[in-house]
């Protein structure tokens, strides 16, 4: 029997290219993030030094009040001040959000999206906001085409301001604030105004993503004078001070979001997009003045005795997350360590992310079977097909119960794995789950006003056509680029029970699947359930965790017919479990903490 021990990876885990694969999985097998180890932060409280040594022990962090986990304990130190002085979840995001475009802008930022999902605790209501990045009105399908029709190699798209679309993280922090926000606007930049001003120190993580992309960060003056002050990259421990980044939030905390989506930021914006040398985009003052953030129902599942919650359409997370889920609620996957419980796993991943790859996509723009792929009828003749002792020899897409007779092509997007998570609950008994990015590691690398600007554009498919089908999510104006990002609240009883989410490219959804089977039917508590060693199975390979016990599954997957990929696999789960109390857990893949009281 395979003793499966929770081990946290360290060092600098080597990074390489996934074995070969098709076109249409071709983008989400890239190498993601390195790991890094935990950085030592100068100046915390003494909660967050607590906080740091929880963690490094392998356990939660308990609170009975409130709990923040984010990616970087200077972004979570802010939110813990604003949850203390009884602000509510939405208020600590501004103020965590506002940090972290500052202290890990390769991930997100001002100039990036994000999906927020919200549990209200005085209506018993779930909402979720969408703040993803809209395609320019100018953008065209064949905008990642050359002169022949073929498709652009992924970095000569995302370099530049041809894939910048148009950003919705500044709107969407105001949108959940006038929501649901209690404390002074104003107040909750301050804190990221303040380190902007006095300097901050360049954790390690900023500093080996800027050493592992020195060539493409340089591509462009205003970036690389940021990260590479005097011709030397910034290093670890080195104070840096971003007065422009200060200067725009003053702005907006002075003026809302219009200061942001109107006026000269908005036109340096634009005129950073247009005038990038090589790969100028089409992004106008018109894009960012219509610019607004969605308010959409939420997906939901049953699992066991729970409702897995999280967000719908443009984002493919909680419907792929749900048929995970929902086809693993037809099989008896309680024992962790037979590896026929993570044949179960794989397989219920790759049929779902068939479905994903057909019919998943910005759903105002194209049509979606959304409930006939999470209805139980369907979801339990998907999981009919598991009915084996061995991996399936091939997955294809179902057919859902839909209105439509369109047929779509399979996808052919990229999406790399750059991205933070955010896990909330505030004293009232709110809870916030919010996953934000900028798309790649430092987005499309222009750099204005102090934050950088997304390449989200390149999550569309570059190609429009496949086998003669449209693709669901090729690009057009206004559109929302598919996402795997999977914010998610699971209740019970009406009430949260689990708050979670993850970075990491398409992986995310693997990455957040697995932690709630760890956490309800494993029996992890949090801390555990993040720190996991991951085994991710998206189109058949399955990736396992290098340096990790998860390596012990090598043999057994293979003989079950899978192959098997052993290589780095950086998450970056904050989750809060909730129950008598609040417990915390961070992901020891990257810098974040836990912290509650």
């Amino acid at each position: 029997m395979i003793t499966f021990r929770h081990i946290l990876p360290c060092g600098l885990l080597a990074a390489g290219l996934a074995t070969p694969i098709s076109a249409q999985q071709a983008a989400d097998a890239v190498t993601p993030e390195e790991a890094t180890e935990q950085a030592a932060f100068a100046d915390l409280s003494q909660m967050a030094l607590d906080a740091m040594a929880e963690k490094t022990a392998g356990r939660p962090v308990i609170a009975e009040d409130w709990m923040v986990a984010a990616a970087n304990p200077l972004a979570v130190e802010a939110g813990a001040e604003v949850l203390a002085a009884g602000g509510t979840a939405a208020d600590a995001m501004v103020a965590v959000q506002a940090v972290l475009g500052l202290v890990e802008p390769q991930s997100s930022g001002l100039g990036g999206g994000a999906f927020l999902v919200w549990y209200d605790a005085t209506t018993g209501e779930m909402t979720t906001l969408d703040g993803r990045e809209t395609a320019p009105l100018a953008a065209t399908p064949t905008l990642f085409q050359d002169e022949n029709g073929e498709r652009l190699g992924f970095f000569d798209a995302v370099v530049g301001g041809l894939s910048v679309g148009t950003p919705g993280t500044p709107k969407l922090m105001e949108d959940a604030h006038r929501r649901w926000g209690q404390t002074n606007w104003a107040e909750l930049l301050a804190p990221a105004i303040t380190l902007a001003e006095e300097g901050f120190s360049v954790s390690p993580r900023m500093a080996g993503s800027i050493a592992n992309d020195a060539e493409r960060l340089q591509r462009f003056p205003a970036t690389a004078d940021y990260f590479f002050p005097g011709g030397t990259a910034l290093a670890a421990g080195d104070v840096l001070v971003n007065q422009d980044y200060a200067d725009t939030l003053r702005a907006i905390a002075a003026g809302g979001t219009d200061a942001f989506y109107t006026g000269p930021i908005a036109e340096d914006i634009v005129r950073t997009v247009r005038t990038a040398d090589g790969n100028p985009g089409v992004l106008s003052t018109i894009d960012l003045a219509l610019y607004d953030v969605v308010a959409r129902d939420p997906v939901c599942v049953a699992y066991r005795s729970y409702e897995v919650c999280g967000m719908g359409p443009p984002s493919s997370g909680a419907l792929t997350v749900g048929q995970i889920l929902g086809v693993l609620n037809n099989h008896d996957i309680s024992d962790q360590e037979n590896a026929d419980t993570w044949r179960l796993i794989g397989d219920a991943s790759r049929l779902a992310f068939a479905d994903r790859g057909r019919y998943m996509a910005d759903s105002d723009f194209v049509p979606m079977p959304t409930a006939g792929l999470v209805d139980p009828g369907y979801l339990a003749e998907r999981a009919a097909l598991l009915n084996t002792d061995a991996a399936l020899p091939e997955v294809t897409a179902g057919n859902p119960e839909w209105d439509h007779a369109q047929l779509w092509g399979d996808d052919q997007s990229i999406e790399f794995p750059s991205t933070s998570h955010i896990s909330i609950v505030d004293s009232y008994g709110n809870a916030l789950s919010m996953t934000t990015t900028i798309e790649n590691g430092f987005g499309s690398r222009l750099f204005v006003r102090g934050f950088l600007l997304n390449n989200e554009l390149t999550d569309f498919s570059f190609a429009t056509h496949n086998d003669g089908y449209p693709i669901a999510n090729r690009i057009e104006p206004g559109k929302r680029p598919r996402s795997s990002m999977s914010p998610t609240i699971v209740t019970q009883d009406g009430e949260p029970a689990l708050v979670i989410g993850s970075p990491g490219g398409s992986r995310i959804i693997g990455y957040v699947a697995t932690a709630i089977i760890a956490h309800l039917d494993w029996g992890m508590d949090v801390q555990q359930a993040v720190a996991m060693p991951h085994l991710v199975n998206r189109f058949g390979t399955y990736d396992v965790e290098e340096g990790t016990d998860a390596t012990a599954f090598e043999a057994p997957l293979t003989e079950l017919g899978f192959e098997v990929n052993i290589r780095g696999l950086n998450s970056g789960l904050h989750a809060i479990a909730v129950g008598d109390d609040l417990q915390g857990g961070a992901d020891p893949r990257r810098e974040g903490i836990a912290i509650g009281e």
